[in-house]
């Protein structure tokens, strides 16, 4: 019997995970990871990971398998919450979930699961894993979820070879309500729990509130620039080369306060992300305000009204060699060479279609038509079909 450990997290996709390795027959055993408590930063009133550790112990129990806590706040702290912080602080927006499947669900714990004398790790991932053969080496695939409403391989975009070697997705063929009948037919406590928000494994994380505990307020001024001057900024030169071409549409358009009005007042830029809405509190315009970028070094905010303002779109984004990462390393391209691809830059948006130039210093991605809020420090993900391929951190 192969030995798998569950990451039970409390809710009812892990759970359901847990059940079906069981019927399977193999060897399970569950195991919840703490991921956070650290005083000094508040993070809801409620405490949330104690009552999910509560319910996945009693799923535990049910199926009969052995449970334990893993404390992994000291490393969560020191991979997920510092670098969000320094990431917000440089005008960037990072996914904590993806950082969290890289850094602590497919590492950290992992290697606590092989010391378990675990084969393989198992989540409740929405996706798929199928195994081919090339020149007689295994190569893993990463595919979406059968349920395209939850598929969740956007968020294992950072995963390598080796982590998916030691990883199975049980629910991965299922549709969420499959996998609540499931639950709800063999009586788990987590059948009707509500899924959960915000950070991963952390709760009910109100993001604004948070970052303040670390990044201090600032005043600053709300600008507002009209559309045409946008254009006027935009208008496109004659390239002699793809490369130039690529550069000018990957470049974000750099504002000064003078290209707009002041409209309002924020309390710190780098609380805010491109393409946001809410909490601008800038009323009297025809249409809301959007972001259309951040200047953390001024403290300023540019806004723009409507959601189809010139300045949310750019059609191509730039990945640096070192935030390249290839789940296919066999199909990593060399430079100058390209390939088509569908391509998403955050959760749930629909795959677009768009072609990836390899160059010197890094990876074009050409977007067919021009995408809304592309924002530095997300992940472009890059799929073939079901099969996501390889992302990078937007720069």
């Amino acid at each position: 019997m192969k030995r798998v450990i569950v990451g039970l997290s409390g809710g009812v996709d892990s759970s359901v995970t847990a059940y079906l390795l069981k019927e399977q027959g193999y060897d399970v055993i569950g195991l919840f990871m703490k991921n956070w408590h650290d005083d000094s930063v508040t993070i809801s009133n409620e405490c949330p990971w104690l009552e999910d550790s509560n319910d996945a112990l009693m799923v535990a129990e049910k199926l009969g398998i052995p449970f334990q806590t893993v404390d992994l706040s000291e490393q969560y702290k020191e991979r997920i919450v510092d670098y969000m912080f320094n990431e917000y602080e440089r005008g960037r927006t990072p996914n904590p979930d993806v950082l969290c499947n890289r850094e602590i669900k497919f590492d950290v714990f992992m290697k606590i699961a092989l010391d378990l004398g675990a084969d393989y790790v198992a989540t409740g991932h929405y996706c798929r894993k199928n195994t081919i053969e090339i020149e007689g080496k295994p190569v893993h695939r990463l595919l979406a979820g059968v349920d395209g409403n939850k598929d969740q391989s956007y968020f294992l975009c950072q995963l390598s070879q080796e982590q998916l070697s030691r990883t199975l997705f049980p629910i991965g063929e299922l549709t969420k309500p499959e996998v609540r009948k499931i639950a709800s037919e063999n009586n788990l406590i987590t059948a009707e729990k509500k899924d959960s928000q915000g950070l991963c494994f952390i709760g009910k994380v109100r993001l604004p509130e948070f970052l303040q505990q670390k990044l201090k307020p600032k005043e600053g001024q709300i600008i507002e620039v009209a559309a045409e001057e946008v254009l006027q900024k935009r208008t496109t030169p004659t390239f002699n080369t793809k490369n130039e071409e690529l550069a000018f549409n990957a470049q974000k358009v750099i504002y000064s306060p003078t290209d707009g009005k002041v409209v309002g007042k924020h309390q710190g830029a780098h609380y805010f992300t491109k393409g946001q809405r809410k909490g601008l509190n800038v009323g009297g315009t025809p249409e809301p305000l959007f972001i259309i970028e951040t200047d953390v070094d001024k403290n300023l905010i540019y806004t723009g009204q409507g959601k189809n303002h010139p300045g949310l779109f750019r059609k191509a984004l730039f990945v640096t060699n070192d935030e390249l990462h290839w789940v296919r390393e066999d199909l990593a391209l060399k430079v100058d060479q390209t390939m088509e691809v569908m391509a998403r830059i955050r959760y749930r948006q629909p795959l677009q279609k768009a072609t990836l130039y390899q160059v010197d210093g890094g990876l074009y991605v050409d977007f067919n038509q021009p995408q809304s809020a592309i924002t530095e420090g997300q992940f472009v993900a890059f799929y073939q079909g079901e099969e996501l391929i390889g992302s990078g951190v937007i720069s």
